[in-house]
Order: C-alpha cells, then structure tokens, then sequence
C-alpha cells in the first residue's frame, strides 16, 4: 500500500487589505549601518512594530534593499516617523521615497 508523503498546504490570507514597501539605500550604505539601526530600534522598543507583518533587508545589484508588508499604510506611516531619524542619525540615506503597492493576495505555506 503506498503511504502519500505530507505536503504543506498554501494558506490564502487576503482578509486585510496590505501594502509592501520597498526601499532602497543609498550606494554608500553598509550592513553595518542596517544592524546599527536595528539595534537602535530594539532598545527603543520601537522594534518590532505594530502592523508589520514581514521584514526582508537584501543586497541587489551592491545596493542594500528592504522590502516590507505592512496591515496598513497609516501603521507604516507612523512607524516611518520614528524610523527616520534613526535612520539619519545612523546615517543612513534613502535613494528616494519607498514605493507603495497594494497587496492583492499573499500565499505562504
């Protein structure tokens, strides 16, 4: 008799409407910096906040890159005035404002 092997089963969760921002650093930002400002967040208690859902920091192309998802613009907003004076302080520098797209639907296992 032969036993079928166990496979994770995608989940849809499209019960809130989301957003992924996207970002990208300045060239001459480090990873140190990224870990810095990090750091910075965790002791302020600012880290991990509330409506973000995913956080992903990646190099592309020797530039460092994060993208997030969020539960809602307004939560990113609010934690965005609290993250860029860290940011400066840490001095670290955007190569321009975050792209915003609305999230249509997210599968994970």
């Amino acid at each position: 008799m032969a036993t079928s092997i166990p496979s994770a089963t995608p989940t849809l969760d499209a019960r809130k409407t989301k957003v992924l921002a996207r970002f990208t650093a300045a060239p001459n930002v480090t990873t140190e910096q990224y870990d810095e400002t990090i750091h910075r967040l965790e002791e302020s208690g600012d880290w991990l906040p509330e409506g973000l859902q995913y956080h992903v920091a990646f190099k592309s192309e020797g530039n460092l890159r994060v993208s997030e998802i969020w539960d809602s613009r307004e939560q990113f907003d609010a934690f965005g005035e609290r993250l860029m004076p860290v940011l400066k302080d840490a001095g670290i520098e955007l190569s321009g404002e975050p792209e915003m797209l609305e999230i249509h639907n997210i599968i994970k296992r």
